[in-house]
């Protein structure tokens, strides 16, 4: 019996929605007070005409399966992030003994392999030599560690005993943040506070260029979000990738970021409730409003009628009509009216001090038109091995 519980595995999900519990419950706080998750706010009322986005291109319902690109979400992706957030729900605990390498690494007792360099001097010396941070591979493993292996296979995984050491550890932890507030500062941004909000460095515009045209660096973030999970620092992603959505969504500063933002970094976030704030601000400003693949998925109608909209299907499909929908529609045919209701619209206010003022409203078409569809090309991300 105790081989057969010792070789026990925990069945992993086998498609992007077994993946994703973002949008699983609608039963918390933040989530809108209406039914369906159409995000039609508690206040009550539509929107003043005069906050609509003018320039929304969501679709119609005329618009035909056809018109629309075929997207999807990766699965790779979705897999990653859905282990990482489980804590390696399959995870095997290494035969070899702890050394705690990762923990005596940030106590500067040992170098880093296989350069030999200590923390202290990339802490002191490396901040604004932006080539040496570019095209140094090894660093980033031993600054930013996780519980899975990278490409840097003399870094040591992080277990379970030696996050608990490290994060009771004020030295390691002091040279923890510095290395972030390092490498944030050649992405060009600054650590404002420890609560983690974050902004734009002086040096912004350069180092933003250089972000958007290295995009090997968005495997990195995607890493150092991990790892703020992992050592204790969870409330330090949300501002950052806000902060990502904003400048690659609205600013259009890092438009190259877009995928990677939605598909990696918003998922390294472990708290739903955080998750849907963000994703409901990258809706909002995302374009082709009708390309958006992360939001939640249609409810199914008509009780057991397929819910559409999965990882495999694309296009825009209006809710089953109802024995109400349909008396309507005769009693509107009879009298020879025709009633539309308006385009959908969404605010959102602006955010103080990281994530913590996330909010929406929508209103506009009768019933959630979602879709979820394809994306044929890989991204950056996919079938790489951890940094």
């Amino acid at each position: 019996m105790g081989n057969l519980l010792g070789s026990w595995r925990l069945k992993e999900p086998s498609t992007v929605e077994e993946c994703d519990s973002t949008w699983g419950s609608d039963s918390e706080s933040d989530e809108p007070a209406a039914d369906d998750d159409s995000g039609i706010s508690g206040s009550g009322g539509s929107p003043a005409e005069s906050d609509r986005d003018p320039e929304d291109g969501s679709p119609q319902l005329t618009d035909s399966p056809e018109s629309l690109p075929k997207m999807k979400r990766s699965f790779y992706a979705a897999r990653d992030l859905y282990k990482y957030r489980h804590s390696y729900p399959n995870y095997r605990k290494s035969r070899q003994p702890n050394e705690y390498r990762n923990l005596r690494f940030y106590l500067n007792k040992i170098p880093l392999v296989p350069d030999g360099i200590y923390v202290e001097e990339i802490l002191t010396k490396w901040r604004g030599d932006y080539d040496k941070l570019e095209h140094n591979h090894t660093y980033i493993q031993w600054l930013f560690p996780l519980r899975e292996q990278g490409l840097n296979f003399y870094a040591h995984e992080l277990t379970q005993d030696e996050i608990k050491e490290f994060q009771s550890t004020r030295e390691a932890k002091r040279r923890f943040l510095a290395a972030y507030s390092l490498m944030l500062d050649f992405y060009g941004i600054k650590l404002l506070d420890k609560s983690g909000n974050v902004a734009r460095a002086p040096n912004w515009q350069e180092r933003f260029q250089h972000l958007n045209e290295s995009q090997h660096n968005y495997l990195r973030v995607t890493r150092i979000l991990k790892s703020l999970g992992e050592l204790g620092y969870e409330a330090f992603k949300a501002p950052l990738v806000h902060l990502f959505l904003e400048e690659s969504l609205c600013r259009n500063t890092l438009p190259n970021m877009q995928h990677s933002a939605l598909e990696y970094f918003v998922y390294t976030i472990r708290l739903p409730a955080t998750r849907r704030r963000l994703l409901r601000y990258a809706r909002q400003h995302y374009r082709p409003a009708h390309a958006f693949l992360w939001g939640p998925t249609p409810k199914r109608r008509g009780g057991g009628g397929s819910g559409g909209g999965g990882a495999g299907s694309s296009g825009i499909r209006a809710p089953a009509p109802t024995p109400e929908h349909q008396r309507r529609g005769e009693e509107s045919a009879g009298s020879g009216g025709i009633t539309a209701s308006p385009r959908d619209a969404v605010t959102c206010p602006d955010l103080a001090g990281g994530c913590a003022g996330l909010g929406f409203s929508v209103a506009g078409l009768e019933g959630a038109l979602m879709m979820a569809g394809a994306r044929g090309e890989k991204s950056e991300h996919n079938d790489i091995v951890p940094l």
